[in-house]
């Protein structure tokens, strides 16, 4: 699936209008039916007792053709075409109508506004009570959404202009539902007087907010939640979804996100195409990367043709960083892992893993010197690819120990925990030589903000524009790791990660995720593929882990996400 900014997404519609041809009534038509069968399909949920008293933080696409057909998605696929004719109201669709439902329609000046405008229209077609409440005096509406309100005074569905405590008096006159059709995409800042005055009231309402493409108050490209912003139990995000509903904390804004249809084209502008962002499910794996998540084995395989991952990781007091990451490597379907550690460490882990095979490269004391380099280089002739940084410590001469390994290592490297943290001390990637062959950086939030000499606030607010931004300043493979991880390529394309459990976040994740990687480098993948690939095991096997292993997440450990690979 697709993801766009704000920008992006005005440009579709441009392309759309003008290079195609569509009428922006006719798409605004579109959304605002999707939007309204999104609230018919709440509303028969509650009645069947089917809606969970908390909204989740999922994100599907769901297709629906002209004459109610639908179906669930996951990823793209073909839309369902109605053929030719007027669309059957929704009330016609078989399902009973919907009396006791009444619900409250905010309505703002611009596009929004006019979708919510139709969705109004749909809702009281399928026997819904609707009652629209505008955030200015209608005659304040533009363009298609001033036709859309023309076309519901015609039709006597009531309105009212805001005035405060408008929300909580339809309340009292049994309002069971609000549509958040305020503030588009193209909303900047924080919402100001009667729009946050709006906001504010329907949050405190306690009632499920159904949200117009983008709850309003969220950045459409960061997922920054401004003060007011709705928080919504389902977002109808309409023909593609928006960059900062793949982000927290606006993820948790929008709740359960279903990406629906409207008729522009899915065969977009190809500038657009190729700037777009994916979210990461089995097809984009294989459609947009090559990737084979069945990871399949040659029947006349053997060890040599799945690789040999070198590991340099692990000190006196962090060893088991460097056993997880080997053993997470080998999970990966490497066909042989080295680990090379201090030589201080060796009797304390030999058989722990009798798979693994164990090179000594550090110091006497159980922590790494400068002089280690060397023997990893000498170890690296004869592997596939070197991962360097977990458990790795800080030492005497680390500067110039991670400088001969990241300008001396032919292979394709991966660096995680300590060894960015030196990176990072070493005045950052700027005053590093560019490397030939494949680097992937795999910070957290914290180890970011070193890199790129920032606040951890400052990472987060923007997680894909600079995850971006970084990528391809440095020519490097950049995993960003967190609550949906970023992976940003050094050609400009980026992917967000949904995979994955709260239950994670706990020591060693990060530690299996970078042997993970290393083992997808070594059986053959180019970077992008192998980070990707790889944070989206990894959270399927967190998610496995979270559900099978354990009563509580709380209780989940790095060690139960290998076993679930």
């Amino acid at each position: 699936m697709k993801f766009v900014t704000s920008e992006q997404m005005r440009a579709v519609d441009r392309y759309a209008i003008e290079r195609v041809g569509i009428p922006a009534v006719a798409l605004m038509e579109n959304a605002g039916r999707a939007i309204a069968e999104e609230v018919l399909a709440l509303c028969r949920g509650r009645r069947e007792g089917r809606l969970p008293e908390h909204p989740g933080e999922t994100i599907r696409e769901r297709q629906a053709g002209a004459y109610g057909l639908d179906r669930d998605h996951v990823d793209p696929g073909p839309c369902l075409d109605g053929g030719a004719g007027e669309a059957a109201p929704l009330r016609d669709s078989g399902q009973p109508p919907l009396p006791a439902e009444h619900w409250l329609i905010l309505v703002g000046k611009g596009n929004n506004g006019g979708d919510g405008l139709v969705c109004a229209r749909h809702l009281a077609d399928a026997g819904v009570q609707v009652s629209l409440l505008y955030a200015e005096e209608p005659e304040r509406l533009g363009g298609e959404a001033l036709l859309q309100h023309a076309i519901a005074a015609a039709l006597g569905l009531p309105g009212e202009t805001y005035t405060p405590g408008a929300v909580a008096a339809a309340r009292s006159r049994g309002v069971t539902g609000i549509v958040d059709a305020l503030l588009g995409t193209g909303a900047k800042g924080a919402p100001r007087g009667a729009y946050a005055s709006l906001i504010r009231e329907a949050n405190e309402s306690r009632l499920p907010i159904v949200a117009a493409d983008i709850p309003s108050g969220l950045d459409a490209d960061t997922g920054a939640v401004h003060d007011p912003c709705i928080q919504a139990r389902i977002t109808v995000c309409l023909a593609l979804l928006k960059a900062g509903l793949t982000q927290y904390p606006g993820a948790r804004a929008a709740g359960d996100v279903v990406v629906r249809y409207i008729g522009i084209p899915r065969a977009l502008p190809p500038g657009i195409a190729a700037e777009a962002g994916v979210l990461l499910a089995e097809s984009s794996l294989r459609g947009e990367l090559g990737v084979d998540p069945a990871r399949r084995r040659e029947a006349d395989g053997h060890k040599g043709t799945y690789g040999h991952v070198l590991l340099a990781a692990g000190s006196l007091t962090m060893s088991g960083a460097g056993l997880l990451a080997a053993k997470a490597a080998l999970r990966a379907g490497s066909g042989l892992v080295t680990w090379a550690l201090p030589e201080a460490l060796l009797p304390h882990v030999l058989g722990a893993v009798p798979e693994l095979m164990l090179a000594p490269a550090g110091g006497e004391a159980g922590a790494w010197n400068a002089a280690a380099s060397s023997e990893l280089l000498r170890l690296l002739e004869a592997r596939d690819v070197l991962a360097v940084g977990p458990g790795l410590g800080r030492f005497p001469g680390e500067d110039g120990f991670l400088r001969a390994v990241w300008e001396g290592a032919p292979r394709p490297l991966v660096v995680d925990a300590d060894a960015l943290n030196i990176l990072a001390a070493a005045n950052g990637l700027s005053a590093w030589r560019h490397r030939d062959a494949a680097t992937i950086l795999t910070p957290h939030p914290g180890e970011m903000a070193r890199l790129a000499g920032l606040s951890t606030a400052e990472v987060q607010r923007d997680r894909i524009g600079l995850a971006r931004r970084f990528a391809i300043q440095h020519g490097v493979t950049l995993v960003l790791k967190g609550a949906r991880t970023v992976v940003a390529a050094p050609d400009g394309r980026v992917f967000v990660n949904v995979t994955g459990h709260p239950g994670m976040a706990t020591g060693g994740s990060g530690d299996v995720l970078t042997g993970l990687i290393a083992g997808l480098l070594a059986q053959g993948l180019d970077a992008v593929q192998a980070a990707a690939f790889g944070v989206y095991l990894h959270g399927q096997a967190g998610e496995r882990a979270a559900a099978a292993r354990r009563g509580n997440p709380a209780s989940l450990l790095a060690g139960d996400i290998i076993e679930a690979l």
